[in-house]
């Protein structure tokens, strides 16, 4: 043990993801990523890990890679590799695929979800005097010091346990490894905490671990402060935050930055407000988690409850041991109240409607007049689109959340409104095809999309989820407008496949080798202009500057914003088919080289800028300018090809006789 614990030790964290929180507060939100004050419980144990001399970690992220990546903020922390599964392969398996196969390697496998976890060196030294293979580690009861309580899900192995895991396929430690290595003769060691660690995976779990956490609240850890104002007791607060005379709140509380609690609100510990939550007046939280941005209408009580993100409480609600998710009220409240009018209205809505539908068909254009469509199917049409809304808004959420939090694929944002725009410009000839519904197979091809959608959901495969949002798109469209309107709209159809990300198989599968290619290639382009390059993995080092090419340079985010490029102008342009899939198919090599030539320009500007307030503004200000970059090859092919394929117009000699009279 006189090595450096970097070489001798290998931390591999089990994140998971939202099928593992059990009852859970937000459905797309693992809880690894369960906020505790000011950091989410996989930042705090990361930031755990680099104070204890761990430089690299395996996180086990079951394909939310991209999305904990994305809430990693502060510097100094270890070297992170994502291990991203596409369907379980159980805790034995994580560490079976996350191993380096050293032999003097010690394996610590925590989970993402724990707000106190134990120092390295009590771990190694529990491992150590039960001299056994493989250590278990357990919470100590609350009352009885130094006995057994709940498991901490902390383990500690050696080696020797890998060979006892299968190569492939689902394994748990505690029901397939453990009994495996006692049926071969191996001892399993137990052993307990000197304080609890916090782990939890449900509600109740998480709202326990923060009320231990608070008790013995290390300060060092969130820059508090005690609030000395109005008599309050054991309540911390950072900057900002706002409490009206006549508030009462008894600790331990924690009030987080932009907390305003209005007069006569009643807060009991242990209790943690997110930043920039709104408490009205007269209500009161007991022994709860708001998260930022929550709004508490007055007179309500909320106990034992998580509230999410953004969540809003009307006025006059009590809600106890319960999850407040976000919702929609408002567009929920306006459904809600149009499904009412209609109940036993019927005739006297349809001549409102027929009577506001005269009016406004004066302001219209020619191609919509409201004439040529009757009531009841567009009724319908809004009733199917509602009810799409309804049933698919968690799916609409999660990729609404995977555009804002991934650069791979933020550009997916844009596809909804490409296609718009596209159906509009087409519009001509869209309207000229008679309405048909096609009933049977439009039903038939909902029921395949929603087949599809129940596979997903059944074996935790979001991939499967999210294509059955287009292809129920296209089966309503099939459905209620028939076969001729959707050959016209396929191929736009086609297009909304774009917005969706990639599975996480193809995207492990691809993702290293485009790094590598991205690293050789901008090598290659430096030593062509020049330079005195050495490559060394991935990374460049010219002069004395090094460029070090992350796994997000690898060209994914460029090769995703060209397709939808692509696709937009192949649908807008008239040209030949086999024009148009050039153009698609280019868009693969345009993007790997306007990759290659942000990289070998930013190693290049590296050499000649110094810091890194300027480093990541040219950084990022080069991945945009990527993008007229493409639209100028794009253009350029165009006008090639019309070159190439276009025939010289023939010339015809007139001859002009002149005749004498």
């Amino acid at each position: 043990m006189n090595m450096p614990k970097e070489k001798l030790i290998q931390v591999i964290i089990l994140a998971g993801d939202h099928s593992f929180a059990g009852c859970r507060a937000t459905p797309y939100l693992p809880t690894a990523l369960w906020p505790v004050a000011n950091k989410t419980a996989l930042e705090r144990l990361l930031v755990h890990l680099a104070d204890q001399g761990i430089k690299h970690v395996t996180i086990c992220s079951n394909g939310a890679d991209s999305l904990l990546r994305r809430t990693i903020h502060f510097e100094n922390h270890p070297k992170l590799s994502f291990l991203s599964q596409d369907l379980p392969i159980g805790t034995a398996g994580c560490l079976r695929d996350s191993v380096d196969n050293v032999t003097n390697t010690l394996y610590l496998v925590f989970p993402a979800n724990i707000i106190s976890p134990p120092k390295i060196d009590e771990l190694i030294k529990a491992h150590n005097e039960g001299g056994s293979d493989l250590t278990l580690m357990f919470n100590p009861k609350p009352d009885d010091n130094g006995l057994m309580g709940e498991p901490a899900d902390i383990y500690i192995c050696n080696p020797s346990v890998i060979e006892y895991i299968p190569k492939t396929g689902y394994f748990d430690i505690k029901e397939g490894l453990i009994p495996e290595m006692l049926r071969a003769g191996k001892t399993i060691h137990a052993a307990v905490l000197q304080n609890h660690a916090g782990n939890f995976r449900n509600r109740e779990g998480y709202l326990n671990a923060i009320a231990n956490y608070l008790e013995n609240l290390p300060e060092s850890t969130i820059p508090l402060k005690h609030y000395n104002q109005c008599n309050l007791q054991n309540v911390w607060a950072t900057t900002g935050t706002k409490i009206k005379q006549g508030a009462h709140i008894t600790g331990p509380t924690v009030l987080m930055e932009g907390v305003y609690v209005s007069k006569g609100a009643v807060i009991i510990g242990p209790t943690i407000i997110g930043r920039n939550v709104h408490i009205s007046e007269n209500s009161t939280i007991i022994n709860s988690v708001l998260w930022d941005n929550a709004q508490i209408g007055s007179k309500c009580t909320i106990q034992q409850c998580i509230v999410d993100y953004s969540a809003r409480v009307p006025s006059n609600f009590y809600i106890e041991e319960q999850s407040v998710p976000f919702k929609p009220a408002s567009v929920l409240n306006s459904v809600r109240s149009i499904l009412e009018s209609l109940k036993g209205n019927t005739n006297k809505i349809y001549c409102m409607l027929q009577a506001h539908f005269s009016k406004i068909n004066k302001t219209l254009s020619e191609w919509i007049k409201l004439e040529k469509i009757k009531i009841a199917p567009s009724l319908a049409l809004i009733f199917v689109c509602l009810a799409f809304l309804w049933s698919y808004w968690p799916g609409l959420k999660d990729l609404w959340n995977i555009w804002q939090r991934s650069d791979e694929y933020s550009s997916g944002l844009l596809v909804p409104f490409i296609a718009a725009y596209i159906l509009i410009a087409r519009r001509h000839d869209i309207i000229k095809q008679p309405i048909k519904p096609a009933v049977f197979w439009g039903l038939s091809a909902l029921i395949l999309a929603q087949a599809i959608r129940f596979f997903g959901l059944f074996f935790m495969y979001r991939s499967a989820i999210r294509l059955s949002i287009v292809l129920s798109i296209a089966a309503v469209v099939l459905l209620l407008f028939g076969w001729q309107i959707f050959r016209k709209a396929i191929t736009t159809l086609l297009l909304l496949c774009l917005m969706l990300p990639w599975p996480n198989r193809i995207q492990t599968a691809v993702t290293l080798p485009m790094q590598r290619w991205a690293t050789s290639s901008a090598v290659f382009c430096l030593e062509m202009l020049g330079y005195e390059v050495l490559q060394e993995g991935n990374l460049i080092h010219v002069g004395s500057a090094t460029v070090a090419v992350a796994e997000a340079c690898n060209g994914l985010r460029m090769v995703t914003a060209f397709f939808v490029i692509s696709g937009m102008v192949v649908l807008l342009v008239k040209r030949a088919w086999w024009e148009k899939l050039i153009i698609l198919l280019s868009s693969l090599p345009i993007a790997l080289l306007c990759n290659t030539i942000r990289l070998t320009i930013t190693a290049i500007i590296f050499t000649i800028l110094s810091g890194e307030y300027w480093e990541k503004i040219f950084h990022d200000f080069g991945g945009y300018a990527m993008m007229p970059l493409a639209l100028v090859i794009i253009v350029t092919e165009l006008w090639l090809l019309t070159k190439l394929t276009t025939l010289p117009t023939e010339q015809h000699i007139i001859i002009i006789e002149r005749q004498n009279g």
